[in-house]
């Protein structure tokens, strides 16, 4: 069953690529440009909102922010202090959405004065409707309020919810830093493709055809990938050989070891940053 997005006012405090894939998958699903308002300080990333998307875009937060019923928080987090300063005093009657790694509740409610707090962890698939959104929210949000965050979020993705806040820093290490590991990888066999004598376009479709296929027998199939690796790997083949020269290197637990890198960096973001 479909919902239709209402067109809830919402300001989004940072127009850059994230706010930019959620505003892509709001309008997208029927709500209306004139009810969402962006602060951005860039002249340049203005201009493009405005002409992409037809919303009000504003350099400097101010009086009408007091519109919003809510709010999203679309920044880098060492810019979120500065930026909620001017912002407090018109945003403090509305939901709170973070959508910022590492910021946590505490520091959101502290700056702006608001203890109803939603906090994202979304990724950049949502430009294609096709993003991964691990979600958390405070005590004083209301279920009502989360479904609504829920609608709001719908058009940009899948959305999961934790029970805990500090799993939001395992969220962003897999999903929300994830699409960065899978360009990684398509970058490699890309330029394997080339060296083996594919044109750079033949490699990218190749590529990106596997593993969008793969990643969609993963979803559809009962089988853990390491089952499904398996099915693909008979000894002595050619399947084989690779898998092999990976382990021999060493490559999952490098990989391994850097999720837990991104999600010590998500806590360290959290630590310095207060909350």
């Amino acid at each position: 069953m479909s919902h239709e997005t209402p067109s809830l006012p919402v300001a989004f405090i940072g127009g850059g690529n994230m706010a930019s894939a959620l505003i892509g998958g709001l309008i997208q699903s029927g709500h209306a440009p004139s009810a969402i308002r962006v602060v951005e300080p860039l002249a340049a990333q203005a201009a493009k909102l405005r002409e992409r998307f037809g919303v009000s875009v504003d350099e400097a937060a101010g009086p009408a922010l007091a519109d919003a019923g809510l709010v999203v928080w679309a920044i880098k987090p060492q810019l979120f202090r500065e930026a909620a300063t001017p912002c407090a005093a018109h945003v403090r009657q509305a939901l709170q959405l973070s959508v910022m790694a590492g910021i946590r509740i505490g520091a959101i409610e502290a700056a702006t004065g608001s203890a109803r707090v939603v906090r994202s962890m979304p990724n950049t698939p949502a430009l294609v409707g096709r993003g991964m959104s691990g979600l958390f929210s405070s005590a004083a949000v209301t279920v009502e309020e989360q479904v609504q965050v829920e609608r709001l979020l719908q058009p940009t993705g899948a959305l999961l919810w934790v029970e805990r806040e500090e799993l939001l820093d395992a969220v962003t290490a897999l999903s929300g830093s994830g699409p960065a590991y899978v360009f990684y990888f398509l970058e490699a066999m890309m330029r394997a493709g080339v060296e083996l004598g594919l044109s750079a376009d033949q490699s990218r479709r190749l590529a990106v055809g596997t593993f969008d296929g793969a990643a969609a027998l993963a979803a559809q199939s009962a089988d853990a990938p390491s089952v499904l690796r398996a099915n693909v790997t008979s000894k002595g083949g050619t399947t084989h050989a690779a898998i092999t020269t990976l382990d021999e290197r060493g490559v999952m637990d490098a990989f391994v070891q850097a999720l837990h890198a991104a999600a010590r960096r998500a806590k360290e973001l959290g630590d310095e940053f207060g909350g």
